[in-house]
């Protein structure tokens, strides 16, 4: 069995420790010069779905230590996406969302066997076209900079939201923080922040929540556009 390694920007685990992220995604050049290519898990994931089974959940690759399930496995455009859950009361498992949620750690890995593969060729990377998709494992050390958790921490967006509602908005710093956390880069983050938030804030605060200026309103649709998409 081979395994190839992805980053897990964790940014939603539900507190029954489910997550939803792509494990592969296609196209991309990693590490060891492979690249994971469209339909590569089709016949994979059609067999387990035939035998009733799914791929293991395990800690580090490691056989003896499963820490979750697949709910649910499947490829799209992008790569191969899953929803798994974290099983409560097993030791490895709680520990695992405790490091999780803490961005401790961030990464996922496939393990695998080869079925069909084309070698690199005009400086390309070697193309892995079909895998036998065996186990996603949490671990360490991400190879591939692009396979992420999808959707953002529902806590803070919730807290976000509550705040604006109550008209108590969070300060520009939290909100900066916010959007790092988010994977904004940081020059973009403190834009958004400072300018078009800020303003949009202020202009709240005077009374004239109703008519934004068309700084904040693109500032904003920036940072929300920026949760949607990273």
């Amino acid at each position: 069995m081979k395994t190839k390694d992805f980053p897990l920007e964790v940014k939603s685990l539900s507190d029954d420790g489910t997550f939803e992220g792509y494990g592969s995604v296609f196209g991309v050049r990693d590490s060891y010069n492979e690249s994971v290519e469209p339909g590569a898990f089709v016949d994979s994931l059609v067999k387990h779905k035939r035998e009733g089974s799914a791929p293991l959940m395990l800690w580090q690759h490691d056989p003896w230590t499963p820490i979750g399930v697949w709910e649910d496995l499947a490829e799209d455009k992008k790569g191969l996406w899953g929803k798994g859950r974290l099983l409560a009361g097993v030791q490895k498992a709680d520990e695992a969302k405790i490091l999780l949620k803490a961005g401790a750690i961030r990464g996922l890995s496939i393990g695998y066997r080869e079925i069909d593969t084309e070698p690199a060729a005009n400086g390309g990377p070697r193309k892995l076209m079909k895998l036998d998709l065996m186990e996603v494992s949490v671990v360490s050390f991400p190879a591939n900079r692009r396979a992420r958790v999808e959707s953002v921490k529902n806590e803070q967006m919730e807290e976000f939201a509550r705040r604006l509602r109550d008209g108590d908005p969070m300060p520009v710093k939290e909100f900066e923080d916010l959007l790092r956390e988010a994977g904004v880069p940081k020059a973009m983050a403190v834009q958004i922040a400072s300018v078009g938030y800020a303003k949009a804030i202020r202009s709240d605060s005077e009374g004239e929540a109703n008519i934004p200026t068309e700084a904040a309103m693109t500032a904003l649709k920036a940072a929300a556009e920026a949760f949607k998409t990273l």
